[in-house]
């Protein structure tokens, strides 16, 4: 089925870089219009409906990535609720990280000074995981669900089995790369908490995100706050202890609002949908590349692959792909680009069109 028309794309650009920055759907246009034509009504009082209207935005978060609501914490993006979250965890506890990756997940472990361990990331990196824990015994795991460089994907059986293994372990992911293109249920994926920010899969735009926790993670943490005194406000009467870290100030509604209207935008859609869609064009990307030597050796060596690519060619080839409307980005050693709802074959076809213009005597130039 094609979603494309869903979607405000001219017919002479071809977009892959929802790594970087993901379309709104056209209905997010025309809600947000409407959102801002009653926003600045004062005959309304649509100012007045802020709690009530975070609580429906956090119950369809809930609903989509099968969360309890009470565990849903919206954010205005990722890096919030995870540099919130660490500060509510114990300095003593020691932490597993992957090598380079994103810098948001990965800085605020240095710059707390806390303890640390990094793990390789390569076509062995389920192994490497087991490894590191055995021999450095960590009390977190902090990893992003997919790649923002490679678009390596963690296994996620194999976080569900981990996390059945070491039930002790916290196990916390940046799902920013992830959310948004396939089903997830969360209460038995195996995380503690997962975190994203809106505006690449989700489709969402700037200025929002949220968390998702454990139950195991808020009883930890509540246990820790057990003798903190709650707000005695009456209009801070119904915040949980962990809302006043998470959510401590007004949400942003029409940001969220938006983050709103794509959840329920993909849950219309059904995220299998999504899924199946998906698969299909990153199936086709995946095999024309490798046919062109194209792939990163460590994603050749997995299965499990995401639909964020990224190509073997200069990163100089990025001006010439940009003045050809391939909206992509240089990321590592390649080209990185990502292929969403709003993709199609023929997308990919006039990417390797233009790529093969780069093939001299059977080398791609490089």
């Amino acid at each position: 089925m094609p979603f494309k028309h869903l979607f405000d794309i001219p017919s002479s650009i071809t977009y892959l870089n929802t790594p970087g920055n993901g379309i709104l759907p056209k209905s997010n246009r025309r809600w947000r219009e409407e959102r801002e034509r009653r926003f600045f009504d004062l005959h309304g009082d649509l100012r007045d409906q802020q709690p009530a209207f975070i609580q429906s935005v956090r119950e369809d978060i809930g609903k989509i990535f099968k969360a309890c609501t009470t565990r849903v914490f919206c954010t205005p993006n990722f890096s919030f609720g995870y540099n919130v979250l660490l500060d509510r965890l114990p300095s003593s506890y020691k932490y597993l990280l992957l090598d380079e990756d994103y810098p948001s997940l990965n800085y605020p472990i240095v710059n707390r000074n806390l303890n640390y361990k990094t793990v390789k990331i390569d076509e062995h990196l389920e192994q490497n995981i087991l490894k590191a824990i055995r021999e450095y015994q960590p009390d977190v795991l902090l990893l992003s669900i997919v790649q923002y460089i490679t678009g390596i994907k963690i296994d996620l059986a194999f976080i569900r089995q981990l996390k059945q293994d070491n039930p002790k372990l916290i196990i916390i992911a940046d799902g920013t790369q992830f959310l948004g293109t396939e089903p997830f249920h969360f209460d038995q994926s195996g995380f503690d908490a997962v975190g994203t920010s809106g505006y690449k899969w989700l489709m969402a735009g700037f200025g929002n995100g949220f968390m998702l926790l454990s139950e195991h993670l808020t009883n930890l943490m509540n246990e820790e706050l057990h003798d903190r005194p709650s707000p005695k406000e009456a209009m801070w009467a119904s915040k949980s202890m962990l809302q006043t870290f998470f959510e401590p100030g007004h949400q942003d509604t029409l940001s969220h609002g938006t983050l709103q209207q794509s959840i329920l935008f993909l849950q219309e859609t059904g995220l299998e949908n999504v899924q199946k869609h998906i698969h299909s064009i990153s199936a086709f990307a995946h095999e024309e590349l490798a046919k062109r030597n194209l792939l990163l050796p460590a994603v050749v060596g997995r299965s499990v692959r995401s639909s964020l690519i990224n190509i073997q060619i200069a990163p100089k080839h990025y001006t010439d792909l940009t003045a050809n409307d391939i909206k992509c980005f240089p990321r590592g050693t390649g080209i990185r680009i990502g292929l969403h709802l709003y993709n199609t074959h023929w997308d990919i076809e006039k990417l390797l069109g233009i790529l093969d213009t780069y093939n001299i005597q059977g080398n791609y130039e490089i």
